[in-house]
Formats: structure tokens, sequence, C-alpha cells
């Protein structure tokens, strides 16, 4: 079944009521009957849009290995860069952490060893087990120039450390540490200077550890918040049942917030702020700022509201951002996402159910943009589907004013690159929309970033890794730890929106100017192509069973093609499509939009192309498993539809409706030329007040 998100969200309590009712968190949910199980918790598809990132390669890194030898592949990376960030002394330079043990300062895109922190921690430093171990990150003091401090985080065998945590969960086996360092000189490129610990927590688990440490850069001088170190710590990977995300005596499952440069916690080697929300409860570590989290990835302020976004990677289902406040409870894992997560359920796939009438009670705070995992059929609800966020910022530079205001985020497993809008994005309402951008390297070619970021990890050949970060003007960057590069934000295009010419074909609806593969199943009234009859499959590769070929006017390079289309096949039917030919060069060589009512099967509601072989899926919409875009047409009414197609550039776009943004977009160069035509698989449909405009082929 599918249950919309918008119908299950309630109003999000206050940070005080949230505080007031995390005792009455701490009870179980009932379970749910697995009758109400929801299964497809997000169902609205992430819009394209027409807008895209120009994206120009800034630095690249060299080769780095995990310590020791990893077992899982998807660790061999060619460098794993986690982020970049200014060094907050208007120096210009540049911070990227490598998980596998150095930090670089990057110069005018040229990027040096500053300090080797697997070096300075071996031989208890590792980075080879787990996705996030090893040297995780980096956070620069605002005061920097002045004092040069700085704090990273990195990771430690519990079995070869002869330090104790400040808090440890049972069984652990690492320890994630925070160190602040203090340079000698701040304005030196290599570090020399000494270092101190700051604190050490105990995991069990060898995932979900201490994520992202940083400071909130809209702070002023004299801000309460000024100097405030925010530390993201997961929930150490321990399974579903862990309870330590709801139990306020550690700080696993937490966003804490400390004063590195304090003494007043307890051992002395850092401050609680007074002013956060648990301070003083005799049952809560002072350090929390808000719990209930699996793993808290990655945070930013949004430098003009100063709201606090944080990206969550889910467990069964939801990758959600949120937005932070003092005292919140996200819920985990009494909910994941805005649903009830029942982790006693034996039934694997029976996790998600309804919030309960009484919610509110509860004190939860909910998405303010979310998205599922669309996992492929027969998925056994158990195993890593492959998808997983990557948090971003609100862009608010100067250089690309068409992304002012929107979050920039994406899915740090396949490369795609989404954005919502900062002002829809309200805590208590419905999700915010959220929209795929297109990307283009510098020279104007579409692209994706696993065509950026070259090969994935062995076993996972789409695999990016992909991660985003910031400089002291808010201009964006992207980092892949696939091939270890970062790429600037330098601007935007819109897709397929260069011009196509102005050659029209005239007499489009004439009959005689149509020829069709079966004559006998067609009618031409001179106002509507009417294919009447079905389709049937024919010798040769896998292509539309029958379609009809406009032969007035020349063959077309760049081509916009636009029409009136209704599905004649009743509406129970939910496999129905039409398809828009174009590119046309022969029986077994020609693109074609697939116009569906199921947007679920790799063979629907997508751009293909046949080229003497089966046809072949080639939009940017598919998400590999189970999932298109949006289906085009799922009712018996007439829809408009557009397709432009540029084979200088390869960018094809197809519209429905009239909307601004396409509903699919593909790159393809194989075929620079060709002709228009209309038709279906195995259903019946008709066309009306088509016009064809583009440059003829030479």
């Amino acid at each position: 079944m599918r249950i919309s998100t918008r119908s299950l969200r309630r109003p999000v309590a206050t940070a005080l009521l949230a505080t007031a009712a995390l005792a009455l968190s701490l009870v179980a949910v009932p379970s749910a009957q697995a009758a109400d199980a929801i299964y497809d918790p997000i169902p609205e598809a992430q819009t394209q849009s027409r807008l895209g990132l120009v994206l120009t390669e800034y630095a690249s890194f060299p080769r780095s290995e995990p310590t020791p030898a990893p077992t899982d592949a998807r660790l061999m990376r060619q460098a794993r860069i986690n982020t970049i960030m200014e060094i907050p002394d208007g120096s210009g330079r540049r911070a990227v952490p490598d998980l596998n043990g150095k930090l670089y300062v990057v110069k005018d895109g040229v990027p040096h060893v500053y300090l080797d922190v697997a070096a300075t921690f071996a031989p208890k430093f590792f980075s080879g087990r787990g996705l996030g171990q090893g040297f995780g990150y980096v956070a620069f003091h605002p005061d920097f120039k002045r004092t040069g401090k700085f704090y990273t985080v990195h990771t430690e065998q519990a079995s070869l450390a002869t330090e104790v945590p400040d808090w440890s969960q049972t069984g652990t086996i690492y320890h994630g540490i925070i160190t602040e360092w203090t340079a000698d000189d701040p304005a030196a490129d290599t570090f020399a200077g000494t270092r101190r610990e700051v604190l050490r927590i105990g995991f069990g688990g060898q995932v979900h550890g201490i994520q992202e440490i940083n400071f909130n850069p809209t702070a002023k001088k004299h801000d309460p918040d000024y100097g405030m170190l925010y530390i993201a710590a997961g929930d150490g990977g321990l399974g579903v049942r862990n309870t330590d995300p709801q139990n306020l005596a550690l700080p696993h499952g937490k966003l804490l917030r400390i004063d590195p440069l304090g003494t007043n916690a307890a051992s002395r080697r850092y401050g609680i702020p007074p002013s956060n929300p648990f301070v003083g409860r005799a049952d809560a570590l002072g350090e929390i700022y808000a719990v209930g989290f699996r793993d808290p990835h990655r945070f930013s302020w949004d430098r003009q509201t100063g709201k606090l976004y944080l990206g969550h990677i889910g467990e069964h289902a939801i990758e959600a951002i949120y937005e932070v406040r003092a005292g919140d409870n996200f819920g985990w894992s009494e909910r994941e996402g805005a649903f009830v997560f029942d982790k006693t359920s034996t039934a694997p796939c029976d996790k998600l159910f309804p919030l309960p009438a009484d919610d509110a009670s509860y004190g939860y705070t909910y998405p303010v943009a979310a998205y599922d995992h669309d996992p492929a059929p027969g998925w056994n609800c158990t195993s890593d589907v492959g998808v997983a966020v990557a948090g971003g910022f609100v862009y608010r530079g100067r250089d690309v004013p068409a992304l002012r205001g929107k979050y920039v985020f994406g899915d740090l497993v396949d490369g795609r690159v989404l954005y919502t809008e900062a002002s829809q994005m309200r805590r208590g309402a419905d999700l915010a929309p959220i929209h795929r951008l297109a990307l283009f390297d510098a020279a104007g070619t579409p692209v994706r970033m696993q065509d950026l970021s070259g090969p994935g990890a062995p076993g996972d050949p789409n695999r990016v890794d992909l991660r985003f970060g910031t400089d002291a003007q808010g201009e964006l960057y992207l980092l892949a730890k696939a091939n270890g590069k970062i790429w600037k934000v330098t601007g935007t295009r819109q897709f397929a929106s260069g011009s196509v010419g102005n050659t029209r074909v005239r007499d489009t609806m004439r009959p005689t100017n149509w020829a069709p593969v079966t004559p006998s199943k067609w009618q031409f009234t001179g106002r509507e192509v009417i294919l009447a009859e079905a389709g049937v499959q024919r010798p040769g590769p896998r292509r539309p069973f029958e379609y009809a070929v406009l032969t007035a006017g020349p063959e077309f390079a760049a081509v916009d093609i636009t029409a009136q289309v209704r599905l004649d096949t009743p509406v129970e039917v939910t496999n129905r499509d039409v398809i828009i030919v174009f590119g046309y060069r022969s029986d077994t060589e020609f693109y074609y939009a697939h116009l569906s009512t199921d947007n679920t099967i790799l063979p629907h509601n997508g751009i293909f192309k046949v080229n003497n072989a089966d046809r072949e899926r080639i939009d940017y919409q598919w998400n590999g498993r189970s999932r298109g875009a949006a289906p085009a047409i799922v009712d018996a009414d007439w829809h408009s539809v557009r397709v432009r197609h540029l084979p200088a550039t390869g960018e094809i776009a197809v519209y429905v409706d009239g909307a601004k943004d396409p509903l699919m977009t593909a790159r393809d160069t194989t075929f620079g030329s060709g002709r228009v035509g209309f038709g279906s698989f195995d259903n019946v449909g008709r066309l009306r007040d088509l016009t064809v405009r583009g440059t003829p082929a030479t």
C-alpha cells in the first residue's frame, strides 16, 4: 500500500515539550498490526529540475590506503576525502581531511599535506574497517588566526588504546577521539605545535561513530554560540534494538555541543555551555544538544537564517533532512522519519507503520525533507539497498544566483545532486519537494557524478561517495572519494535549452505524410493520427511493436517536437503506453520517449535507444532498481508532450503538460539526426496538433 507522509505528519512539539516528554519517549510504542505496515513510505517522485550546475575541477588528491587492509571493497577508493572548508584566517586556504589519515591544505587548487593524523596516532589509528572510520573530520576554531586551534576526530582500536573513554557502549571495539591541536604559527602551511585530547567515546560497532564536528559560522563574537563545538555522534551501529539514542546518560545517537576551551565538564578537558537544553538534569548529560539519531552524518547552518540542518542516514527506508533545535528528539529507534519503527517485528519487511493518534504527546521532531529507498522487487528487507543521504548546504554565495536559497544535498552512493527550497523546509509542515539537479562539466557537456568520478568501488561500479563543502564566501563544492577529486560549482545552465533552429514541417497531420509499420492498424483523419489496434511483437531486437513515421519535411538534427497525445487503452490497464519517436534512421535505429502509467519497471516511462539491439534505457531518472520519473499519463485525457533533442551535446528532454521542468532527461550522441514518429508497444492511442521545428540534417 502507498501512504503519503503528508497524511501522517503531526504538529511538531516545541523544544520545551520535547524535553519534558523525553521520559515518555522511552516507552516502547505497541506494535501496529502488520496489515497496516507501510511499504512505500514516500511515493512522491523527485522532480527533475531544468536547472543544472556547471562543475569545474578544483583539486585532485593522491591515492591513499586504509589501515589495516580492508575486507570491505567499498573502502578501496582513490582518496577518502570527506569535505572541503576554508580556514578562517583570511588566507584563502582550504582544508580537506582524508579518512585514511592525512589533513591537506589546498592553495590555488593544489593540495599538500599539512598534518599526518594517522602517523601521529599509529599504531592505534585505524581506517580499514567501517565506512566512516579513520580521520573523519576537522574543524577550525573561528579564532584560529589568533589562537592556532583546530580540532580533529579519528578512530583507534580499543584493544590497542590505553586511554579510558569518557563513555562507552557495551562491548566497545573502537574509540572515537576528538583532539585539539594548537599551531605554533597559524599561517604556516605545515603543522608544528602541540595537541591534547578533548574527549573519547567508546563504540560497540564499527560504523555510525563520530561523523562531523563543526562550529556555527553564523555566530559572532560575544554570541553564546560562538566557539561552541557541535559533535554528531552516531549510535555505534549496534542494530535497531539499541536504546542508546534515547538514553540521556550516553552521548551515542546524539548531537552534542561543548565549549572546547572550557573546563567545567567532569573531565575538566572542555566546558559544557550553560544554555544546553539538558544542563542541570540529574539523569542527562549536559553535553547533549539533541537526541534520537541513528547516523547523523552531516550538518550545516543557513548563513542567512542561522537554522541548523542535518542529513540523517536511515535504517530501513527513510533518508531525512532535519531542522535541529535545542532539545529536539528525532525518535530513533522508535521512529524512522515520520513513521513508527517497529524494531520488535519478526517480519523483516513490516517495519514502518502510521503514527499513533497521540503522537504529539511523545514530542518527536520529524523531517523537513525526505526520500525513501525504493528497493528492487524481491528485496529481502535486510540487505543494504545502496541509498544514503549526503547532507549539504543552503547556498548563500554570490557566484551562482540561481542557487540562492536552495538547500543543495545529494545521495552519497549514486551521486544524485538534489535540492529543496529552504523556504519550504518547515517543521511540522508537509515535506519540502525534492528536485534533482542536472550537471554539466566545465565544457558544458551534460554529465552525471558517475561520469565525473570514474569507476566505483569493486562490486559497486556506480558508487560515487559524494560529499559537499563550502568556502568562506559560501560557494559550493562537490567531492568524490571514487577518484579523489573536488569540483567547484562555477555556474548554472538549463538542460536542453540550446537553440534547435526554426525550420518547420508543414502538413504534419496529412494522412499521406505518415508511414506506419502496419497500415491496417492505423486511422489518419487529417486532425488525428490514431493507433486503433494494438501492435504485436515483431522479429528482431526488442523495440516498440507499432509506430508510424512522419515522412514530410527533412530529417532533423536538433529538433523540438510538440503534440497532444491520448491513451485509449482503458485506465484499468496499469502498463499502458504511447511513444514519441525521434532520431529515426531505420526500424532498428531510433530513440523514443515512452510515456506510461507505470514507472516501476525498467521498460516503462523513460527515454530509450534502439541501436540494432534490444532497446536500452538511457534516461537519468531510472534509479537502477525500481523507479523512474513520475508516471506520464494516468488517465484517459489529452496531454501535451514536448521532446527536445540536441544531437551536438546529446541532450534529450521530455516535458509533459506544459511543465517548465522536464519529466525525463538523457544524454546520448548515437544518432545525430532522424525523423519523428508516434506509436506504442501493445496499446492504442492517438496524437494531434503535432509541430516539428528544428535544424535540417546536412
